[in-house]
């Protein structure tokens, strides 16, 4: 009896761990809401027309990255499909899509606002 019942643990641990090895997608740094690109968080996600698309870099730095916070990237995360890594001055990382580094917008309070769209002729939405 004893080894029937380790047999069937065996077993279904040796099928559990087969499961979490199955292929799995990196979860989008992004989400696609409404046409646009959202953070995990729902609040729009924007592009800066100064940035150069697959430069590696973000020109938002200082107190531009302050009024624009960067989408920064986990620990551990790696880029995959349009979705790239560009660092930035103070060394952190920072996710882009399709080569544009993507910025949160300070004054925008809750999921859904787009109020720095267009701000300065040079700021906005990121769309898919």
């Amino acid at each position: 009896m004893k080894t029937n019942t380790l047999i069937i643990t065996l077993g279904l641990a040796g099928l559990l761990a087969a499961c979490s090895m199955a292929e799995t997608r990196p979860m989008a740094p992004a989400m696609q809401s409404g046409g646009m690109l959202t953070g995990s968080n729902g609040m729009t996600l924007y592009v800066f027309d100064k940035d150069t698309a697959g430069s590696g870099k973000s020109v938002c730095n200082g107190p531009c990255a302050t009024n624009w916070p960067p989408l920064f990237v986990a620990d551990g995360a790696m880029a995959h499909g349009d979705y790239s890594i560009v660092q930035r001055d103070d060394g952190k990382q920072q996710w882009a899509y399709k080569g544009k580094p993507l910025y949160f917008w300070i004054k925008d309070q809750k999921a859904g606002d787009i109020t720095g769209d267009g701000f300065n002729n040079v700021w906005h939405v990121a769309k898919p």
